[in-house]
């Protein structure tokens, strides 16, 4: 069973000619990973506090579309009465930004954690931005502590070393990344721009997408950062 992460340093619902959030190339790239003709796929915005108007959204991003979409809530109670259950029935989970430390308690006071890993194990296509980015490798940089970027290392470790998401959008992320890669805080590991999605394959990075020209990926270890290709989505 090939199992993908699909990481993403910023992406997700992007505003179609009528200004209407609807699925971006991240999140149809995600989707065509399933290689299902009418994905389930089911969005995850614990990081976000299951805020009402985020889930609205991403309903309303998926109106007339075939894909047969859901949402898995833990506040103030879970929304489905078997959260196994229900991601094990899915073929994509996409996993919203927030706190990334707040995520990552919730899902180990519900066992959320282990489903995820297990749904890992069986081919369900598990993606997401930013702390949906974060949440499967072993750690990054997060503001969930405070306006101030700070290293995290509570990840699941579903693919190779650390990330950063928002390389070039926050100019702290940069720097902080390299020196706590440098410093042994981090474990080795990539950076992506805002748009471009580290598309693991068995816990192994396979390949740089991105969903618009110029964004970059990059290799960061204790000796420094090497940019990666990065393959341009249609």
């Amino acid at each position: 069973m090939t199992r993908h992460v699909l990481a993403c340093g910023g992406g997700g619902l992007a505003p179609d000619e009528r200004w209407q959030l609807r699925p971006g190339p991240l999140l149809e790239h995600a989707l065509s990973l399933t290689g299902a003709e009418r994905p389930r796929v089911c969005g995850v915005f614990t990081a976000v506090g299951d805020d009402a108007a985020t889930v609205a959204s991403w309903y309303a991003a998926f109106a007339g579309r075939e894909e047969r979409v859901s949402h898995l809530a833990l506040l103030p109670m879970p929304n489905v009465e078997d959260l196994r259950a229900h991601v094990l029935a899915q073929d994509l989970v996409w996993v919203w930004g927030g706190s990334v430390a707040g995520l990552m308690a919730l899902w180990r006071l519900h066992g959320l954690d282990e489903v995820m890993r297990e749904a890992h194990d069986a081919g369900v296509v598990l993606a997401g931005v930013s702390a949906g980015a974060l949440c499967w490798t072993s750690g990054g940089t997060t503001d969930s502590f405070g306006p101030r970027l700070r290293a995290w290392t509570d990840g699941l470790r579903l693919v190779e070393g650390s990330t950063c998401p928002h390389y070039d959008s926050e100019g702290e992320r940069r720097p902080l990344y390299r020196r706590l890669v440098a410093d042994g805080t981090l474990e080795p590991g990539h950076a992506a721009d805002d748009g471009v999605g580290l598309h693991y394959v068995d816990g192994v990075l396979s390949e740089a997408v991105a969903d618009r020209d110029g964004a970059a990926a990059w290799r960061v270890t204790a000796d420094g950062e090497q940019r990666l290709p990065v393959r341009r989505l249609a």
